[in-house]
């Protein structure tokens, strides 16, 4: 996609006749989006705050990941003004981008067994006992010989093939055999795959074969994170998260790996089976799904999981945070897509940048309007004109379905405070201390 040309300066808010001046702005919220959802525009409407074109002055905008692209390219230069916020970070890619995501996590994993951190410990196997929250993944074609080396160990794997760049369960598909990779090369035209870089970046992750089934389907939980803030990390989870069910029962077997409405729960794909069902959309409230597991697994294994689950939450924010620009002009709604296997070990597959605020069903849009309601609640307080000069704290009653999930400087007020008997965990007696684990507040685990 092209910059946006410089002689349309203006159209990202460049306030030159007030920077500097020590004039205050007042009046209403003006606000733009590029994202044409129901969701959005009618709680901007309910606050009465006032629509304007990307070319003039404006407060909120709510912008798709292209747009943020054009506003914080180094070809554009361009700088927000203090009464100016956005939905995305700058680079917020290094978590939402596939192939990112995992190099800084690993990454991060390395820099904590350099610090001889406890979090970095591995198992006999030499698997990271508290970090190893996502699958076996590399990156292709440039990772080609180290797949192929962790392939043979166990040649009866199944693995998954992802493009980088693309959603909604686009390009994806499963293979069980090396030869699939060659054919899948010669279709890339790629006819040197180890040298030869191809036009797009997979990521092939070692498939959870083993998925935690309801009903005999595979599903995975979409959870909604606002980060508000990267250095110092300040993050809320939404309460209202869901599950997303395929329509045909899982099965293992290798006859059935090219039926996506088995493997794939992505709703994108889903509603195009036979046995999609419109009122409810294959959907499930993440409340019912505790319930569930509460019946038939019982209470303290469940708020283990969903410890374990924020726990990983907060450690890929942690990954990221020194490579992530900090603009305090920014905010970042993630889409986090989980998956739990049937031992209840969670995975984390990937972090969205821009969840979808299509809404399937009635639930849906109530839901996804409640989501947006709560957000601007949190990042523009009160409903005025922002300030990125304030550092406000968003009052108890204004976090709606949100909790404080993880809140760095509380955290490092009690820093030297012993995590080993941390309810809901089972890290054993060899742990760090609260700096180290970088304690959540709010959880049954603080």
């Amino acid at each position: 996609m092209s910059n946006v040309s410089l002689d349309r300066i203006v159209t990202f808010g460049f306030r030159d006749k007030y920077r500097g001046t020590g004039i205050i702005m007042t009046g209403k919220v003006k606000w733009v989006t590029d994202i044409d959802k129901s969701v959005l525009l009618n709680n901007f409407e309910k606050r009465g705050w006032i629509q304007v074109s990307a070319s003039e002055d404006w407060n909120f905008y709510w912008m798709s990941v292209q747009t943020i692209r054009n506003v914080f390219s180094v070809e554009n230069g361009y700088r927000l003004s203090d009464d100016q916020i956005v939905n995305h970070f700058p680079n917020h890619y290094e978590l939402t981008r596939k192939d990112l995501m995992i190099k800084n996590i690993k990454r991060y994993r390395k820099e904590l067994e350099k610090e001889g951190s406890l979090l970095a410990e591995k198992d006999e196997n030499g698997k990271y006992v508290h970090l190893g929250f996502v699958p076996v993944t590399f990156m292709l074609p440039a990772d080609y010989n180290m797949f192929v080396e962790e392939f043979r160990k166990n040649p009866n794997s199944t693995w998954i093939m992802k493009p980088c760049g693309k959603a909604q369960g686009r390009g994806i598909f499963l293979i069980n055999k090396l030869s699939q990779i060659k054919k899948w090369s010669r279709d890339n035209k790629a006819a040197n795959f180890v040298t030869t870089p191809c036009k797009e970046t997979y990521v092939i992750s070692l498939y959870i074969d083993n998925p935690l089934l309801i009903g005999g389907k595979k599903f995975d939980l979409r959870f909604y994170v606002l980060v508000t803030s990267i250095r110092p990390l300040k993050c809320y989870m939404y309460k209202l998260g869901f599950c997303r069910f395929c329509t045909v029962k899982y099965t293992p077997s290798t006859n059935e790996l090219d039926n996506m409405f088995v493997h794939l729960t992505n709703v994108a794909i889903q509603k195009h089976g036979d046995d999609y069902n419109p009122i409810h959309g294959g959907k499930w409230s993440v409340a019912n799904l505790k319930l569930y597991l509460e019946s038939t697994r019982g209470k303290k294994v469940t708020d283990k999981l969903f410890d374990e689950i924020h726990w990983m939450i907060v450690q890929s924010l942690k990954a990221v945070a020194p490579v992530m620009i900090n603009d305090k002009h920014c905010f970042e709604c993630y889409g986090y897509d989980i998956i739990i296997d049937s031992n209840l070990k969670p995975w984390l597959i990937e972090v969205n940048a821009s969840p979808s605020l299509a809404s399937s069903t009635a639930n849906d849009r109530i839901m996804k309007y409640n989501l947006i309601n709560d957000t601007l609640n949190i990042v523009v307080p009160n409903g005025e004109i922002p300030d990125c000069k304030l550092n406000k704290n968003p009052s108890k009653e204004a976090l709606g379905n949100y909790i404080i999930l993880y809140e760095e400087l509380a955290v490092n007020e009690g820093a030297d405070r012993d995590l080993k008997n941390r309810p809901g965990q089972s890290f054993g007696s060899k742990v760090g201390r609260a700096k180290d684990f970088g304690r959540p507040i709010s959880m049954t685990w603080k």
